[in-house]
C-alpha cells in the first residue's frame, strides 16, 4: 500500500464533522483519496465545498448513517477504499448521560455496523477516534496509555466500549490493522480561517464557547465549577491543535501500512490548560473580552486530564507542534470570518 499512490482511496466516516473534515485536507496533502460518509446530524454539507477550496479538491460525498449496513455496502462497493478513518458518533457528554441508550445505539452498534462491513468487504484497516475520556478519573497525570481505563459518563463508556470490541476483533483475526487514537481536547481551526468547529445549538466545548462570545454571538461564558483541586479551581485539560491532530491521523494510516495489529496511542500536548488560563489567552489573542459566570459543575466532568504522548513521538515520530496562543488565533481568525459558521460565508 502506497500513501503517495493518486486513487489511495480512504472512508472518513463523519468526514463533514469538525475533525472529520480537517483530517480529509491533510489526507489530501499526503496523497490519499478521502471519501466522506456522513449523515450531517451535527455538521453542514457546506465544509465539503470548504475542503474543496482549502485543499484544491473536493472528497466524494455520500450522505449516511453508518447504522445503515446497506448504505455502507454501497459506498465499498463504489469506492472500494483501502483503509477507514472512523470519526461518526455523538460527542456530548452532557447529552449522553441524558439519553445513553442513544449513544451506546449509534457509537457502539454503529461501529459494529462498520466492522462487519468492513469484514466482508476484505477492508481490515481501521483508525478510530477515540478519546481521553477512557481514562475517567485518572489515577495521576500525565496519562499514559497503561493507565486504568474505567469512563465516568456514558459518552467515555462508548468509547471504552468500542476500544474491547476492536481488541477482540484483533485477537481473533490477525488481517486486522487498527488504531485507537486516545485524543484529549481537539480545538483550533485550520489557519486559513476557512474550516473551523461549527457545532450545533449551544457549543458543548470550551473553545467553540468561547469564541461564540468573544464574537458576540453569545452573552457571557459559563465555567462549570471553580472548586476544583486545580491551580485556579477549573477544570484542567490538555488542548491539541486539530491540524496536529490530523497529522498524528495519516501519521497512523502510514504506520498501519507497514503492517497488522492493534496500537493504542494518545495524542496531545502534554500540558494541562484551566478554563480561566483558555479564557485569557484567548482574550489575549482576539482583543476581546469573554465574560464569564461560574455555575454548577457538570455530571461527568472531571478535575484534570493531560496526555502523556511520548508513544506517539516513539511509534509515529508525531508531536504537537501549535501553542496555545496559535489555538487561539485560528480559532479567532476562523470565528471573524464565519461568525455564524458554515450557515453563512
Amino acid at each position: 500500500m502506497k500513501p503517495n499512490h493518486p486513487n489511495r482511496k480512504v472512508l472518513v466516516t463523519g468526514g463533514a464533522g469538525y475533525i472529520g473534515s480537517h483530517a480529509c485536507v491533510s489526507l489530501f496533502a499526503a496523497g490519499y483519496q478521502p471519501v466522506v460518509f456522513d449523515n450531517l446530524c451535527n455538521s453542514h454539507a457546506r465544509v465539503l465545498e470548504r475542503i474543496g477550496e482549502v485543499a484544491g479538491q473536493a472528497p466524494d460525498f455520500i450522505e449516511g448513517d453508518i447504522r445503515d449496513a446497506q448504505a455502507l455496502e454501497a459506498v465499498f462497493r463504489s469506492f472500494e477504499p483501502g483503509a477507514v478513518m472512523h470519526f461518526a458518533g455523538l460527542k456530548a457528554v452532557g447529552e449522553s448521560v441524558e439519553r445513553p441508550h442513544l449513544y451506546q445505539d449509534n457509537n457502539v452498534g454503529g461501529t459494529r455496523v462498520l466492522l462487519d462491513v468492513m469484514q466482508r468487504m476484505g477492508v481490515h484497516s481501521l483508525v478510530f477516534s477515540s478519546s481521553a475520556t477512557v481514562y475517567g478519573d485518572p489515577d495521576e497525570v500525565p496519562i499514559t496509555e497503561h493507565a486504568p481505563r474505567r469512563a465516568t459518563n456514558p459518552y467515555g463508556q462508548t468509547k471504552l466500549d468500542i476500544e474491547r470490541l476492536l481488541e477482540t476483533l484483533t485477537a481473533k483475526d490477525a488481517r486486522w490493522r487498527i488504531a485507537c487514537l486516545r485524543y484529549f481536547n481537539p480545538v483550533g481551526a485550520h489557519p486559513s480561517g476557512r474550516m473551523g468547529e461549527d457545532p450545533a445549538g449551544t457549543p458543548n466545548n470550551l473553545m467553540p464557547f468561547i469564541a461564540q462570545v468573544a464574537v458576540g454571538r453569545r452573552e457571557r461564558l459559563q465555567v462549570f465549577g471553580n472548586d476544583y483541586d486545580t491551580p485556579d479551581g477549573t477544570g484542567v485539560r490538555d488542548y491539541i491543535h486539530v491540524m496536529d491532530l490530523v497529522q498524528g491521523h495519516v501519521d497512523t494510516l502510514r504506520l498501519l501500512e507497514a503492517g497488522a495489529g492493534l496500537h493504542m496511542i494518545n495524542l496531545g500536548t502534554g500540558r494541562g490548560v484551566s478554563v480561566l488560563e483558555m479564557v485569557n489567552a484567548f482574550e489575549a489573542a482576539s482583543g476581546r473580552r469573554v465574560p464569564y459566570e461560574v455555575v454548577a459543575r457538570r455530571p461527568g466532568d472531571i478535575a484534570a486530564c493531560w496526555a502523556d504522548a511520548s508513544l506517539a513521538r516513539e511509534r509515529l515520530g508525531w508531536t504537537a507542534e501549535r501553542d496555545l496562543p496559535a489555538m487561539c488565533v485560528d480559532t479567532w481568525r476562523w470565528q471573524q470570518q464565519n461568525p455564524r459558521g458554515y450557515a453563512e460565508d
